[in-house]
């Protein structure tokens, strides 16, 4: 199918409780991996080889064979300075790209506001999984949270307008106390009409969806295919969120990381694929990201919370290979016993930002970063 001419979309994947970078992309040419992870570690043998250097975990094969058709960047070593080992506080500054305070607005939620300043889309931003990711929160900004797709809906069974009005009114009156036009009222009143709009468009999307992908029957492959549904209805939709875990892997993390990323691989090929064929591949943008990495010693059957870590940039428009530098495992360059991250992961949301959704960068990330260069200018 020929490639659309269509607005770029960006697809956002979460890996939530800190992957562990060191079995991700191995350094299986350097000894020190081994002989700091006696007990957690890839045999050589096992590794899918980049060089002589480094290499995939053999559970990500998908994803490596994207990157062997040259679609995908490593971001290595990124993260910020002074790092935050709670899981709480670090995800809270990648989502609202804010190290040094507590924010209010999550960094997407900012890029929509831009994308669609007169909030005229409803479903300019759309998270497929439950609750709210801090990272698309901004006031003013409605974003879709969706569970399931084939069931989402608020109200769903309210077949009639002015039956669905009521209960909307009952719902702001519910939480705005007894005036009623008060500010908060009409807050929850136009978030309800809002979600109810989002809700009614959202649940159009399956119906208009045929592919030969067969998705795994998994928590992050299922949400790639809602994402891809809600893609091809062409609904104005330009950013795309989910996450997926716990990559927490505190004991056991051989078997656990090794499931983990089957899944995520699998789910991301199984995606890609589903671009391919609707010839969305080319305005598509994939970014994988985690809040922190894990321990360079393994604690004899997992790893503890870290620091510098790895992200993904896949897409037919990427610029494959490694950017930042892979953080140095000797013990003087550590940071604590952590990866030492090297590049700020401000870099990487300004390179999306400017490169790839062709946004002022600066005031959404809170500051002025050197873009990467895994996107053309």
């Amino acid at each position: 199918m020929v490639a659309s001419q269509k607005s770029p979309n960006l697809v956002v994947i979460q890996l939530i409780g800190a992957n562990d970078p060191l079995n991700t992309i191995i350094p299986y040419g350097n000894p020190l991996y081994y002989d700091f992870r006696p007990n957690v570690h890839m045999k050589p043998e096992e590794v899918l080889p980049i060089d002589d250097d480094f290499g995939f975990t053999p559970h990500a094969g998908a994803i490596k064979s994207l990157w062997d058709q040259g679609k995908v960047a490593l971001i290595n070593g990124i993260g910020y300075t002074n790092p935050n080992r709670s899981h709480f506080r670090s995800m809270d500054v990648w989502h609202t790209a804010q190290p040094d305070k507590i924010a209010t607005e999550g960094w997407l939620g900012r890029a929509m506001r831009e994308l669609d300043p007169n909030a005229e889309n409803v479903l300019t931003g759309v998270n497929f999984g439950r609750g709210l990711p801090r990272s698309l929160s901004c006031r003013g900004v409605p974003v879709a949270s969706v569970g399931n797709l084939e069931t989402y809906g608020l109200f769903p069974d309210l077949k009639d307008e002015q039956e669905k009005h009521y209960a909307l009114e009952a719902f702001a009156q519910m939480y705005g106390g007894a005036e009623a036009h008060d500010a908060v009222i009409d807050f929850l009143g136009q978030t309800g009409r809002d979600a109810l709009k989002g809700a009614d468009i959202l649940r159009t999307a399956p119906a208009k969806y045929t592919s030969s992908v067969e998705y795994a029957p998994n928590g992050i492959a299922q949400s790639l295919k809602n994402a891809a549904q809600v893609m091809f209805a062409d609904l104005g939709t330009r950013i795309y969120y989910t996450s997926y875990g716990s990559f927490d892997t505190h004991g056991g993390e051989l078997a656990q990381h090794a499931s983990l990323w089957d899944d995520v691989s699998g789910a991301v090929s199984d995606f890609y694929a589903d671009l391919e064929e609707h010839g969305r591949e080319d305005d598509t943008l994939i970014y994988i990201w985690t809040e922190f990495g894990r321990r360079i010693r393994d604690n004899g059957s997992g790893t503890d919370h870290g620091a510098g870590g790895t992200a993904f940039i896949i897409g037919n428009k990427v610029k494959g290979g490694m950017y930042g530098e892979y953080p140095s495992l000797k013990e003087e360059d550590q940071l604590d016993g952590d990866l030492k991250a090297n590049n700020d992961f401000r870099q990487t949301y300004t390179t999306i930002l400017e490169r790839w959704l062709g946004l002022d960068a600066g005031p959404i990330v809170n500051g002025r970063f050197e873009p990467h260069d895994f996107l053309d200018k």
